[in-house]
């Protein structure tokens, strides 16, 4: 099956799985702290960590298809910090400390930074 294809029928049912849990997590939590968020990207991590370990171990001949759908696609629909926290192990796995440091705060930090730049810019327009 096309990659593109892959990806994106897994990348549905894992949106449509993020806003389920959120509102299920939110009807029940009933606070301002983002427990919804924080649940799913705990869970999607989780599951992530759980699906390339089964991958290393098996190395089934449906792998490139699998990864596509399921860590792409479904987890990465599901929460994108899944996808961050493969990367950031990975990087520790080689060894490789300060990459995976520089990659850890660079995203969080750079990241937080250009939504406030984008929140800026366009409060300003709206002014």
């Amino acid at each position: 099956m096309n990659a593109y294809i892959l990806v994106a029928i897994g990348g549905a049912i894992g949106s449509a799985a993020r806003y389920g849990a959120g509102v299920l997590i939110g009807r029940s939590w009933g606070s301002s702290f983002p427990l919804a968020t924080m649940a799913v990207n705990i869970s999607g991590s989780l599951l992530m960590g759980l699906f390339i370990g089964f991958l290393a171990r098996t190395v089934p001949a449906w792998q490139a298809d699998a990864r596509l759908f399921i860590a792409v696609g479904l987890l990465g629909g599901f929460t994108t910090l899944s996808s961050f926290s493969l990367d950031a192990v990975t990087l520790i796995e080689r060894g490789e400390i300060v990459q995976a440091a520089i990659y850890v705060l660079g995203s969080v930090l750079i990241s937080i930074a250009a939504l406030f730049v984008g929140l800026l810019v366009m409060r300003l327009g709206a002014a």
